[in-house]
């Protein structure tokens, strides 16, 4: 089993290399980008949502909703209906970079598997599939 942790490594090294080449030209890092390319997509959400959308926990996504918002890329809102729950959306500042940026992140990493043939694309998919239910317990999202 060796070999798998070797290419998981390897493959998480180039992930991590690529995404901040490409977002580092936006001054994001990846899990910024993902955050925003998550809001930006599906619209306001609150945190607890956000966090399960970018599989991370909530004081992860807090702490990053905090670092965007100070970037003016970001914004949290109170609900009109239950003032407790507050939705976080993306701002016109982020629509006008990410416009510059030409790819989010779902984009760009199509574009990184874009040299494979779509059967290979469909193992690949398959084997991180089985990784995750491997790393989860067998818990299916």
């Amino acid at each position: 089993m060796d070999h798998v942790l070797m290419y998981y490594l390897r493959v998480s090294q180039h992930l991590s290399q690529q995404f901040r080449s490409h977002f580092g030209k936006l001054n994001l890092t990846f899990p910024q980008a993902l955050v925003l390319s998550v809001l930006g997509g599906e619209g306001p959400m609150p945190i607890s949502q956000l966090a399960e959308r970018t599989g991370s926990a909530n004081s992860t996504v807090s702490g990053i909703v905090d670092r965007l918002e100070k970037l003016g890329l970001a914004r949290r809102t109170r609900s009109e209906t239950d003032h407790r729950v507050i939705y976080v959306e993306a701002t016109d500042h982020y629509q006008k970079l990410r416009t510059k940026a030409e790819t989010g992140v779902n984009e760009y990493f199509d574009s990184l598997l874009g040299e494979l043939a779509p059967e290979e694309q469909e193992t690949v998919a398959r084997g991180l599939k089985l990784l995750d239910r491997a790393l989860t317990g067998g818990q299916e999202e």
